[in-house]
């Protein structure tokens, strides 16, 4: 079993891909104590450590790892905070906490020197700017936007950062690799150069179809049908969002499916507004995949409403979704655990991407 060294572990969706892949988790650092009780209670034997990133240095990782000096460390991996890169957010990029925290993670690679890391994020990484020019400075009144404010230059600035690795990276969908979710991250993975290669990603063994090949995306009424009959806990909409849902086809819907004499009054100021809009009053439907479950199942214009039921997805639906084990436990309140699995990333996925990552750092190995 190689070894990994995992920073922003959460609820260890991550960790337990890359162990069913191979890997031997050696340390698990993360910030937020109920992330880390979650961990306990899942994970007997985890060496998990409740810390920041933005104190560790190669000589404390070692001792906490139980490394020898002269050991190597294969695998480095995180999925640093999003909310910087967040297109929904102020895009902060680096300059926050958690962009803080990505650029330290880098340096640490640098110290540690592991022979690949892996790091995953939203898709809005893609195209954030290393510094945010407001919409309304922009335009023929304004200077050109300068380098540094140009899409895409925050993770040019993080590529640097890297100076002894060949990084390749690529929007995931977790919909292509069996995962019942249209969940998209992008996904950053470096190897050593003196390894001499240029990592691959795994190939999709699903699409929406099931043609060339391939398999037919997993849909929710597969998860739901595995669940069987259980009790599910979960947060109730409250009496107006719920006279509306029940407005909602059965199956799936959204906010398009209300009757044409309230759907202005269910919408509010949304309704004006641009965009799709298809987050609203969402029932999610049975025969596709889930969308991306994120860290509530009833924000009002992300809904993730049950297909038949009047009511959001519940905890266990969360984390059937995202493949954990039935008998995981989640610490904390619902909405604690609702915030834990949503940030996940999905087991089968992280356990494809784990196969690559190992499949490739060990191939020249007799």
């Amino acid at each position: 079993m190689k070894n990994v060294i995992s920073f922003f572990t959460g609820a260890g969706g991550l960790d337990i891909g890359l162990n069913q892949a191979g890997f031997t988790v050696k340390l698990a650092v993360e910030l937020m104590p109920i992330y880390c009780e979650t961990l306990s209670l899942n994970h007997a034997g985890l060496n998990i450590r409740q810390g920041n990133i933005m104190d560790y240095s190669r000589e404390k990782v070692y001792t906490e790892a139980g490394l020898e000096e002269n050991e190597e460390v294969e695998l480095m991996v995180g999925g640093s905070p999003c909310q910087s890169f967040s297109t929904a957010g102020k895009r902060l990029a680096f300059a926050s906490p958690g962009g803080e925290a990505m650029l330290k993670f880098a340096d640490l690679v640098t110290e540690i020197r592991p022979r690949a890391f892996m790091l995953e994020n939203v898709k809005g990484l893609l195209s954030a700017p290393l510094k945010n020019r407001p919409l309304n400075q922009r335009g023929g009144d304004y200077p050109p936007l300068e380098p540094e404010e140009m899409r895409g230059s925050a993770l040019e600035h993080l590529l640097t950062r890297f100076p002894e690795y060949e990084v390749t990276y690529k929007l995931v969908n977790a919909a292509d690799y069996g995962v019942p979710q249209k969940r998209e991250r992008v996904f950053l993975v470096g190897m050593r150069r003196d390894l001499n290669r240029t990592f691959l990603f795994p190939e999709p063994t699903h699409n929406e179809l099931g043609t060339d090949g391939k398999k037919r995306w997993v849909t929710v009424r597969d998860v739901f049908d595995r669940l069987g009959n259980i009790v599910h806990h979960h947060v109730n909409y409250s009496q107006d969002r719920l006279n509306y849902m029940r407005m909602i086809p059965i199956g799936g819907g959204n906010w398009r499916n209300l009757p044409d004499n309230v759907v202005e009054k269910a919408m509010g100021g949304a309704y004006a507004s641009g965009g799709g809009k298809v987050g609203y009053f969402r029932r999610i439907h049975i025969d596709k995949p889930s969308p991306t479950v994120l860290t509530s199942p009833m924000q009002k214009s992300t809904n993730l409403g049950h297909p038949f039921e009047d009511r959001p997805l519940s905890i266990e639906e969360y984390l059937a979704i995202q493949e954990f084990p039935s008998n995981y436990v989640v610490a904390g309140r619902l909405g604690d655990q609702y915030t834990q699995i949503g940030n996940a990333v999905p087991i089968r996925l992280a356990k494809a991407m784990g196969e690559a990552i190992l499949s490739q750092i060990v191939r020249d190995e007799a």
